[in-house]
């Protein structure tokens, strides 16, 4: 067995130097080369050296994506409380690279997030819809924290009665989770809105994240 891994390890390195251009430029293809090495338990990001860094510059790719990953999320992290969903993440991320550049993938960043969350530096992802959130910053959040995300993720906000009708929770563990969000910065709370005070995520809610508004302004804006 461990004879046909080292022969299996040995094509991969041919299959690589032969492919490299493609593997670097094509995001599709870079794909298939990070699910070929998982294969073997080969991780070509794990090391900035060595033949897989030297041959392919993957190390430095990743390790560049990730610091544009860190500058766009502090970069927001005043309107959005460094909470961001992956499309968005995505979109900023290419907009800053530029048309010449490598194209990237959301594959490439989930990557890299994770190699950025091994460091402990607060990173890590929320599945919400189908898709992510990002996580840049060091906040404690459960699995109640996350539900409540989930349940905002349509409208952008939330209010205690329907986490209350939809989860079936008492209004103390409602506003308990709420009370967090605040505090860590992740959401806004709009006391004023009609009927009950709405607890809007900024991350969540497209308007907010792409022009400086406040929640009352949003909350006009949606019908």
């Amino acid at each position: 067995m461990s004879k046909q891994l080292e022969t299996f390890k040995s094509n991969l390195e041919e299959f690589a130097s032969k492919h490299k251009q493609e593997i670097r430029k094509n995001p599709q293809f870079r794909v298939q080369f990070q699910e070929m090495c998982a294969t073997i338990g080969v991780d070509p990001l794990a090391s900035g050296k060595g033949f897989w860094s030297e041959m392919l510059g993957v190390g430095d790719f990743y390790y560049e994506l990730g610091v544009q990953i860190i500058e766009v999320c502090l970069a927001l992290k005043h309107r959005n409380g460094g909470l961001i969903t992956l499309d968005e993440l995505h979109q900023r991320v290419l907009k800053g690279r530029g048309k010449y550049a490598q194209d990237v993938s959301q594959d490439d960043l989930v990557r890299a997030i994770k190699k950025l969350k091994v460091m402990g530096n607060g990173f890590g992802m929320i599945p919400v819809g189908g898709s992510y959130l990002v996580q840049s910053v060091p906040a404690e959040l459960n699995m109640d924290h996350t539900v409540v995300l989930q349940l905002a993720e349509k409208k952008g906000f939330v209010t205690v009665s329907e986490i209350t009708d939809s989860l079936k929770w008492e209004k103390e563990r409602a506003g308990h989770v709420l009370d967090h969000l605040l505090k860590e910065g992740l959401a806004w709370l709009d006391s004023q809105a009609a009927g009950e005070p709405q607890y809007w995520l900024p991350a969540l809610f497209s308007e907010l994240t792409s022009r400086d508004v406040t929640p009352e302004e949003a909350n006009q804006m949606t019908p």
